[in-house]
């Protein structure tokens, strides 16, 4: 559990990300449970668009740019903007400051926000100091580093530390585990035969450890790895893990390619 416990509860924006909300609410859910877990009131803006970065990754910058002055400006009241994705987090983090290098207000802006932006793992672990309360979960678990967090913003212990502190979970770390999956947002459409070499490379890694679950931060990166698993015949489950810390892994269809 926190150790906030505040009178009054700091709100917290949760950035829902576009494939939590097109492709898996339930992950959005889960970080909504974990948050209020820790002792925070979370707020779903419901102008939140993308954060801009597939037109950013495409060169668009103009388009980016005027994605991210509107996501400034929707999340601009808030001390705290949680995503669950290190890629989202990443971006706002990282590459909005760039964008608006020649725009000395708005550089300003995008880092006020940029200071306010965590991955959800971070926040939980960094600056809430949050443990799980209960959580069982007698499975074997791997976990896959994204890119985006592991490279960008320097998230790889949080989640770790997280997920040691579910009873009954027996963590196992595979081979060549910081290396990318192949999804890389538009690259694996780009360059879609580089990106399955990439991901079968991957598997093989995930599926010698023997676990039962996998489990990452990043819904691109399990998207991607679950479609290849099941592609392939394997029925590996694969959760975000804001759903496995919000005990949501057993629940019928969370994880499972139908």
């Amino acid at each position: 559990m926190s150790g906030s416990d505040q009178s009054e509860k700091t709100e917290v924006a949760l950035f829902v990300t576009c494939l939590v909300d097109i492709n898996r609410p339930s992950v959005g859910f889960a970080a909504v449970k974990l948050l209020e877990q820790a002792g925070y009131e979370v707020i779903v803006p419901d102008a939140q668009t993308c954060c801009g970065q597939p037109a950013y990754n495409s060169g668009d910058r103009r388009t980016a740019k005027d994605i991210a002055a509107n996501v400034i400006r929707i999340f601009k009241r808030f001390r705290y903007v949680v995503a669950p994705s290190g890629s989202c987090a990443g971006m706002i983090r990282k590459h909005y400051p760039q964008m608006f290098k020649d725009d000395p207000l708005m550089l300003l802006e995008a880092e006020n926000l940029a200071s306010r932006t965590f991955e959800l793992t971070s926040f939980l672990k960094d600056i809430s100091d949050y443990v799980p309360d209960d959580v069982k979960l007698d499975k074997k678990l791997t976990y896959h580093d994204s890119c985006s967090s592991l490279r960008e913003i320097k998230v790889s212990d949080q989640p770790r530390a997280l997920l040691r502190s579910v009873e009954d979970l027996d963590f196992v770390e595979a081979d060549d585990r910081e290396a990318c999956c192949g999804f890389g947002g538009t690259f694996c459409v780009k360059y879609s035969e580089i990106s399955e070499e990439m991901v079968d490379r991957k598997i093989e890694n995930i599926l010698a450890t023997g676990a039962d679950m996998l489990s990452a931060g990043d819904l691109g990166c399990l998207m991607n790895i679950a479609g290849r698993l099941h592609r392939k015949g394997h029925r590996m489950k694969v959760l975000h893990i804001a759903e496995i810390l919000a005990d949501m892994a057993d629940r019928p269809g969370i994880g499972e390619r139908r």
